[in-house]
């Protein structure tokens, strides 16, 4: 029914964003790499939940990101002031959920490197 046709829809979605976006693979590949990481660095359930959580966040961020510059493409195809400045505050939203990883992972990595 409705559910089954909205996680294809989502399915969909994830497959052209790893298609035709390279920071959306990048950071796919990053999740790859640093999720099992995250299951050897958590100490505890909530740890790993924080950590793997962080890097979804960004791929999340990534997708709407993506979505905005598409929807901006096709409404303005040429530069426009307000184009830039949604496409920017898209890619801030990026870069914001990229700090968060950072900060969890470093909270969470630093005494242990320190011991």
């Amino acid at each position: 029914g409705k559910i089954w046709r909205a996680f294809m829809w989502s399915c969909k979605g994830l497959a052209v964003a790893f298609r035709i976006e390279s920071s959306f693979r990048l950071e796919v590949y990053c999740l790859l790499v640093l999720a099992p990481q995250a299951f050897w660095v958590g100490q505890t359930p909530l740890e790993r939940a924080l950590l793997i959580g962080s890097l979804l966040l960004v791929l999340s961020a990534e997708l709407l990101n993506s979505a905005i510059e598409q929807v901006v493409d096709r409404i303005s195809p040429e530069f426009a002031v307000f184009a830039g400045r949604a496409k920017d505050m898209g890619s801030a939203a990026v870069f914001l959920t990229m700090l968060n990883v950072l900060a969890i992972w470093g909270v969470l990595l630093w005494p242990r490197l320190q011991a």
